[in-house]
């Protein structure tokens, strides 16, 4: 807000977000130079707090920025020791042999990781180099300069009233202002939608694509516990339904990841990702697995998965976008940690770079250019195609396909599809309620599969109830007027944490926001048919409190 006066603090440069990227920039930064002042602004109360990945974690982007990370006690401590790939049936599974796979699937030579333990032990590293750490203060607003660049943020707003409005109690918070502002907010992040649409950085690229992952860590019997063992699935409970899958990761102390991703431009608007996760744990080979064991967390976030071709332009002037901001997951290798640490590497030497010629609030083209051409593009060139593939084919067409051309991509450095496109964003995916049955999910049964307001509870999440609701409608009667008549109010299934419901009140149904629920995944912001949605951050140290995700 124009009117409000705040205190401005000047760094060199700001970065949002103490994610893999973020952390990775700030450490780089002063690896170059330890007088640069650096500040990492972390909408978690804590570092990790809402980091959640699957992870199997491929080393590169960390032997790149700290050579020497094994000496300096990085938890990267359950080396994959074998890998397989399985589709499923609903009472048995077929094995996907690991010979015919190209090399860039192969996860030997990585490690099944909590990145939200890896965060904990990089933002380390960078307090040791003097970068600055603020947790706890979510980043609400940009601030422009005179020319239209960004030149800051502004953070640590609390206590607004229940409108919105700012009230007697309300702390304005402080801009941070710097020569250049990185965005590594993580998927869809708010700030980062802003500067996308405000400088028309997607503009002649492909719509971004995403997917919905949810996980749960299992403490099960040590006699089934396969330390460093890796299994991926596809095929049932979704089938024809949706693009997905599993993964099943075990790291040590006789814990297990498991985990879920649902594709989101599913067109049945009955679908409810949470319970395909939930009846996938009933397969014959999940819950023998699990059988005897206890659920000790839970979370959701969503994923992105347009690729090479979905990334937005990566600069704008003042700052540039990192990681997930940009979209840098390998889809097939389910994998971005690596290149969101490479991100934040670059846009750090870039930035080095021009504050070093006495550049300031302009556009840093030599970071565009790294990840364009250097390892994290050609990572992601080579597997552009298997996601739309997946998307417009189905599966064991994208399985051959997608194969062949990473293959062809892989030996020879040429795709004999080209680049193909996507198509439709994810929203306009969804078809209408009466095109499709509605499907029969199974109750769960509390031992194997939870209710998902209980799961929630796993997940620590807690909202200051008095403070606006961060989940904002453009049209409050639009999720009555329009989406339950046309599409079955699909926002009672696509949210994996219950936050919106349909209730009858006097006799008429009413949507009801549930914000406390949030876990911050997103997946709102994306899939909702009239895009009526617009996920904001919370007040500084809301949202999910996850430990060892």
């Amino acid at each position: 807000m124009a009117d409000i006066e705040r205190e401005a603090m000047e760094y060199d440069v700001v970065i949002v977000g103490a994610g893999p990227a973020g952390l990775s920039a700030a450490i780089r930064l002063k690896q170059l130079d330890e007088d640069l002042q650096v500040v990492v602004l972390e909408k978690g109360s804590e570092v990790g707090a809402h980091i959640l990945s699957g992870a199997v974690l491929d080393p590169c982007g960390l032997d790149a920025l700290i050579p020497d990370w094994k000496e300096k006690g990085a938890p990267l401590n359950v080396p994959v020791k074998d890998d397989k790939f399985y589709m499923l049936g609903e009472a048995g599974e077929v094995r996907i042999p690991n010979a015919p796979m190209p090399p860039l699937m192969n996860n030997h030579g990585n490690y099944i990781v909590s990145m939200g333990n890896v965060c904990r032990w990089m933002a380390e590293q960078a307090e040791e180099l003097g970068v600055e750490i603020f947790p706890g203060m979510a980043c609400s607003e940009l601030v422009y300069g005179d020319q239209g660049e960004v030149k800051g943020v502004v953070a640590g707003v609390f206590g607004l009233e229940e409108d919105g409005s700012y009230g007697p109690d309300t702390e304005p918070g402080m801009e941070l202002h710097g020569k250049y502002v990185f965005l590594s907010e993580g998927v869809r992040g708010s700030l980062s939608k802003e500067v996308i649409a405000k400088y028309g950085l997607a503009d002649g690229k492909e719509v971004q694509k995403y997917g919905v992952g949810m996980k749960e860590i299992w403490e099960i019997d040590p006699a089934k516990h396969k330390e460093g063992s890796v299994t991926h699935t596809m095929g049932w409970p979704l089938n024809s339904n949706a693009g997905g899958g599993s993964f099943i990761y075990h790291l040590d102390n006789n814990q297990v990841y498991v985990g879920f991703v649902v594709h989101l431009n599913y067109k049945n608007p009955h679908l409810y990702p949470y319970m395909e996760f939930q009846r996938f744990k009933h397969h014959p080979m999940v819950a023998e697995l699990l059988k005897g064991g206890k659920r000790v967390a839970y979370g959701a976030r969503a994923i992105t998965e347009g690729g090479y071709q979905s990334m937005p332009k990566l600069t704008f002037p003042g700052g540039a976008l990192l990681g997930c901001s940009a979209g840098m997951v390998n889809v097939p290798r389910i994998k971005g940690n690596h290149n969101a640490m490479l991100s934040g590497k670059a846009a750090a030497e870039a930035a080095y770079d021009a504050i070093q010629a006495g550049r300031a609030a302009d556009e840093l083209t030599e970071y565009e250019a790294e990840v364009r051409e250097g390892a994290i593009g050609k990572d992601l060139k080579l597997v552009r195609n298997v996601k739309p593939m997946w998307s417009k084919w189905g599966l064991m067409a994208s399985l051959a396909f997608g194969g062949l051309d990473m293959w062809t991509n892989t030996l020879f450095g040429v795709s004999l599809f080209g680049t193909l496109g996507h198509g439709k964003n994810d929203a306009q995916s969804t078809e209408p309620a009466d095109q499709h049955k509605p499907i029969d999910y199974p109750k769960p049964d509390g031992i194997l599969s939870f209710d998902r307001l209980t799961n929630v509870s796993f997940a620590a999440t807690n909202h200051e109830e008095s403070q606006p609701c961060h989940l904002r409608l453009g049209n409050k009667d639009v999720p009555i007027t329009v989406n339950l008549p046309q599409f079955d109010e699909p926002a009672q299934r696509y949210c994996p944490a219950g936050v919106y419901e349909v209730v009858e009140k006097n006799g008429a149904p009413e949507f009801v926001v549930n914000f406390q629920n949030c876990v911050h995944c997103k997946t709102c912001d994306i899939k909702d048919p009239s895009q009526n949605i617009t996920w904001t951050t919370p007040q500084g140290g809301d949202g999910p409190n996850y430990g060892n995700m």
